[in-house]
């Protein structure tokens, strides 16, 4: 027998294409003498597979309640036997992206214009713009469309709302699941929400979301933060509080880019936009421009701007983006959510 459970360690230190790579429990550690105890603590904080150890700086470690640096250090190690943590190829790495999944927004154009087959697994999408461009709308959309099975046998799956401002109604998820011809109460029961309040709230709720994304393993496909920057406008004001805030909302931001390569789901945040004073002497075409400075728009895979069109019409443009390149589409907001514009 021990053998054989050697065996299951060494073969799920190697890269393989299946889900069960990505959800090595952290209680496999106990096979490296780490005890239950300490196991129970880093999961009270939303670390609950060893790739998520790996993810959490020594400083980090040591501040859970009951863990010495000596602890944290034969944690580290025992982590750093189970994964492959140097370099792989290219051609290696390829073969992880095959588990990158896309979910469609609803409208083929903005899906392939735009994303390359809608928002992606393994990275951050930020849509912004003013009010009434389509953020919320486009959010309530994916919460369906996420439960949709799509291309490359992708199978649909649960998702996790996170409001800040007050803007999630089920209703409309009843709306978009009548265009899909789906069951509105089965619509509903896969979509978790949770009301943030605060910014360090927000923050808990990540713990809650990794533990969650863990105990339902390859279940969730998509988190969704709307919006991402309201709480920290609140909580920080001023330029006194500036430093405070992007280094809080840095911390959080790499949380969700973790979050979202260790559980391989797609990360959705809306962000909102600020008139920017020093443009008006610059003579730029629009002097607003999306908060949350430089922290957010590093952190964020994928960037689109969303502006107004005539009457339902809005108008997508990619802002940044690793691999599509600049462009723009048109989409449409009806009562079964983001569709294509018809001309």
């Amino acid at each position: 027998m021990k053998v054989s459970e050697d065996q299951v360690v060494e073969d799920d230190a190697t890269f393989q294409d299946d889900e069960d790579s990505f959800f090595q429990d952290i209680d496999l550690l106990q096979k490296y003498g780490i005890n239950m105890a300490d196991i129970k603590k880093m999961k009270t904080v939303g670390i609950c597979t060893v790739k998520g150890i790996q993810m959490t700086t020594r400083k980090a470690l040591c501040n859970i309640k009951g863990l010495s640096e000596a602890k944290v250090e034969k944690i580290k190690e025992a982590a750093g036997k189970m994964l492959n943590v140097g370099f792989q190829t290219a051609f290696e790495y390829s073969a992880k992206r095959k588990q990158v999944f896309h979910i469609t927004t609803g409208s083929q154009e903005f899906d392939s214009k735009l994303l390359g087959g809608g928002i992606e697994s393994m990275a951050i999408t930020e849509a912004f713009g003013e009010f009434r461009t389509g953020k919320t709308q486009l959010s309530h959309t994916l919460c369906v469309t996420t439960q949709l099975p799509g291309e490359d046998g992708y199978s649909g799956g649960k998702v996790i709302f996170i409001d800040t401002e007050n803007t999630f109604r089920p209703d409309r998820l009843r709306d978009i699941a009548e265009r899909f011809n789906l069951d509105h109460d089965a619509v509903l029961d896969n979509v978790l929400y949770a009301r943030a309040y605060t910014s360090e709230h927000q923050m808990e709720l990540l713990d809650f979301v990794a533990a969650k994304f863990h105990e339902e393993g390859g279940v969730f496909k998509l988190l969704i933060i709307d919006s991402i920057m309201a709480l920290f406008r609140v909580d920080f004001s001023g330029r006194g509080e500036l430093a405070e805030r992007q280094q809080k909302l840095a911390q959080m931001l790499s949380r969700l880019q973790k979050i979202s390569e260790e559980y391989n789901v797609a990360v959705f945040v809306t962000n909102q936009m600020t008139a920017d004073p020093g443009a008006g002497m610059t003579f730029q075409a629009d002097p607003k421009k999306p908060i949350g400075g430089h922290i957010l728009a590093h952190a964020s895979t994928t960037r689109l701007s969303l502006r107004k069109g005539r009457a339902e019409m809005r108008i997508a443009k990619i802002f940044d983006s690793p691999d599509m390149p600049e462009n723009e589409a048109t989409f449409a907001i009806t009562a079964g959510g983001i569709t294509d514009a018809k001309e």
